[in-house]
């Protein structure tokens, strides 16, 4: 049965994941090192391809291209949006990626994809501009875990940004604009390539801090990606299962 890929930017955001392999090998192929073995049933491969939309989208075309992955899991932290009703340690499931600074700027401000007629997918009888989305029916079996375990988590819109927002007031116009939970810098990248190629895609990401006035000391990088890894273990050994929620607490 073909792999599940896992994508994240940075080794932190995989290291738990990469120790959960067995029969595990290191390999390096279109310049990205990845690792791949089991996680009980399921061939996984994990790769930890870069920060920002650049390096993901070529990540996750070089995962595709080698695998031909039923499906990609894209992980890693975000921040939240003030007013999200999110805390930092939170999941996320994100059901849409939104290019969030993806436009232009006239005499009016700030205009989306769609203004400029410039659509980011076309085909497969799907049109996008700025907004793509992800897999359902795979958002909806991280749910049903996340019930059945009593994790809490939260599912909604996820704003992918090029320029990080580092103040409140930045962070408000940009939650507004797009109705978004949180914002990382790579999600969209990873979504945009697996409609592409037609590839399921599933996006778990922990909250390392609220998007506000820009204080690392007030962030929890560590524990948000170990609470998303943790979760994405649980989901990929479960996932064999016809049904999740049928599966034991």
């Amino acid at each position: 049965m073909n792999p599940i890929v896992v994508i994240a930017a940075v080794p932190q955001e995989v290291e738990l994941l990469e120790k959960a392999l067995e029969h595990s090998v290191k390999v390096q192929v279109g310049g990205y090192v990845y690792h791949e073995g089991t996680i009980g049933d399921a061939r996984v491969v994990v790769c930890a391809g870069g920060v920002g939309k650049i390096n993901a989208a070529a990540a996750t075309a070089v995962m595709i291209e080698r695998w031909q992955p039923r499906l990609v899991i894209n992980t890693g932290s975000a921040g939240a949006y003030l007013g999200s009703g999110l805390s930092i340690g939170d999941l996320v499931v994100a059901t849409e990626e939104v290019l969030a600074d993806d436009g232009v700027v006239v005499g009016e401000g700030w205009r989306d994809l769609r203004y400029m007629n410039l659509p980011i997918v076309k085909g497969r009888g799907v049109s996008c501009y700025n907004v793509l989305p992800l897999s359902p029916q795979a958002s909806e079996k991280a749910l049903q875990l996340a019930d059945n375990y009593a994790v809490s988590i939260k599912c909604g819109r996820s704003a992918t940004v090029s320029t990080c927002s580092g103040t409140r007031q930045y962070a408000d116009e940009l939650s507004k604009r797009w109705n978004a939970l949180i914002e990382n810098m790579e999600g969209a990248a990873v979504a945009q390539v697996c409609l592409r190629s037609g590839v399921e895609c599933l996006e778990i990401r922990g909250i390392s801090n609220m998007v506000e006035e820009r204080d690392l000391k007030a962030w929890d990088i560590p524990g948000a990606v170990e609470a998303a890894q943790r979760f994405v273990l649980k989901y990929i050994e479960q996932m064999e299962q016809p049904d999740i929620s049928g599966s034991s607490k």
